[in-house]
């Protein structure tokens, strides 16, 4: 299913100053969310969806483990769903992308390419970007072969051979997933240790599923309508070779979409956004929902359950702040 662009406009005109209670930033399972929640409270929270609608669910093919959907959904036709229903309540989405924030004092001040909004509140959806390897066919091939999820896709690679790219929790921890589905495991890692913790590393060992390529990087991606083969080279020997398989699976981690808040909010070295349990930065009316503020999951439904969250806080920060007005 296509995007529903019906109702996603640029209006404000250019150097227009729009009034907002609630601004969120980011278009995926959480910035939704939140616009259900903060539209069902009579707030008309406005979208900004960023350069890319949806988010990375909107790159995967299919989405099992969404309650709900008991056959699946489609990632784009979700991200439908989740926008038809928030625009429902009276959420409004702009197709614009922020540029510049000013947080020192409420209302926020948040410029775009085409606007300037005044904040009550700013509620932070941005998401993160898995971290690609940037070699030839990577691009190309996802979503026909190479992904960065495999809880996502991990069954479509069932008795198939398939390859993991990393040596840390996360790489191990996937690679174990799929040895549910996959016929075969081969992890390949540029160094000639593992990062990950000792525990997961003795799983991984002791599973007949899996194997290790040492000391050796991945080069090209190959194939025609998916993925056949991967072109290796061995960091030590200097070797190369092409290695079939059916699916690339990259982990070498993500990184937060928080550029825009560096100096401005509080972060870790990383520039995931330092929250409480309320969902709030650092602060007061700025929330944080989803990857943004979490390195520690990458599923539709937590980022959904945060973005809610997110939303019921900042429903109440109004609510007190207007009573002490």
């Amino acid at each position: 299913m296509d995007f529903n662009f019906t109702n996603l406009t640029n209006k404000p005109s250019a150097g227009e100053t729009r009034q907002v209670k609630v601004l969120i930033l980011g278009s995926g399972p959480a910035g939704f969310a939140a616009a259900l929640y903060a539209a069902r409270a009579d707030l008309a929270p406005v979208v900004l969806t960023g350069m890319s609608l949806g988010g990375q669910v909107s790159l995967t093919h299919t989405v099992e483990n969404y309650p709900g959907f008991p056959t699946g959904v489609g990632g784009q036709e979700l991200v439908d769903l989740f926008q038809k229903q928030a625009e429902r309540f009276g959420a409004r989405v702009e197709f614009d992308t922020a540029v510049e924030v000013d947080l020192s004092q409420r209302p926020f001040r948040i410029k775009t390419y085409n606007a300037e909004y005044l904040a009550e509140t700013l509620i932070i959806t941005t998401g993160a970007t898995p971290i690609h390897l940037g070699v030839p066919g990577e691009n190309e091939f996802t979503g026909r072969g190479v992904s960065y999820c495999a809880t996502c896709d991990g069954w479509f690679f069932k008795d198939k051979d398939v390859v993991v790219v990393g040596g840390g929790d996360s790489s191990l921890e996937e690679s174990l997933f799929l040895t549910r589905y996959a016929k075969s495991v081969t992890i390949v890692h540029r160094r000639d240790a593992l990062r990950a913790g000792a525990i997961l590393q003795k799983r991984a060992m002791a599973e007949p599923k899996i194997k290790i390529i040492w000391d050796t990087v991945v080069t090209e991606v190959l194939g025609d309508a998916a993925v056949k083969a991967l072109r290796i080279n061995n960091l030590k020997t200097g070797s190369e070779q092409d290695f079939p398989t059916d699916g690339l699976f990259i982990f070498i981690g993500h990184h937060p979409n928080t550029e825009l808040f560096e100096g401005k909010l509080e972060m870790d070295g990383r520039g995931y956004l330092h929250t409480d349990v309320t969902m709030h930065t650092s602060v007061p009316g700025v929330f944080v929902a989803g990857e943004a503020g979490d390195p520690n999951n990458s599923q539709v439904i937590t980022s959904a359950g945060m973005g809610a969250a997110a939303a019921m806080q900042a429903i109440r920060f109004i609510e007190e702040h207007a009573a002490q007005e």
